[in-house]
């Protein structure tokens, strides 16, 4: 019975970590000298929302369990967005840098 209760209290800690943060794409732009263009890269960026305080009973494992769910879905659907979203601005920044092709 111990161990149950340190290991429940040890998956309550390492969620409460997570405890209701999300991530979200954020744009950056830089400008690249080589071909005088505007160049504009994606990553995550990690926003917190709500802090779980003073919790002492099961709902309160139920509320970090939702934020660690909140977060895992915010880390998959936002991670799809910044990849597609540096593919699409790679083609772009070829696509300005490399200008029309010759006749």
């Amino acid at each position: 019975m111990p161990h149950r209760l340190a290991l429940r209290c040890s998956l309550i800690g390492a969620m409460a970590v997570l405890q209701a943060c999300v991530f979200l794409p954020r744009t950056t732009q830089t400008f690249d000298r080589d071909c005088q263009v505007l160049v504009r890269h994606m990553d995550l960026e990690e926003v917190q929302v709500a802090a779980i305080n003073r919790c002492a009973n099961e709902g309160c494992v139920a509320l970090v369990v939702g934020a660690s769910a909140v977060t895992a879905v915010s880390i998959l659907i936002s991670g799809t967005i910044v990849v597609a979203g540096n593919v699409a601005y790679w083609f772009e920044r070829r696509a300005q840098c490399l200008g029309p092709a010759p006749i």
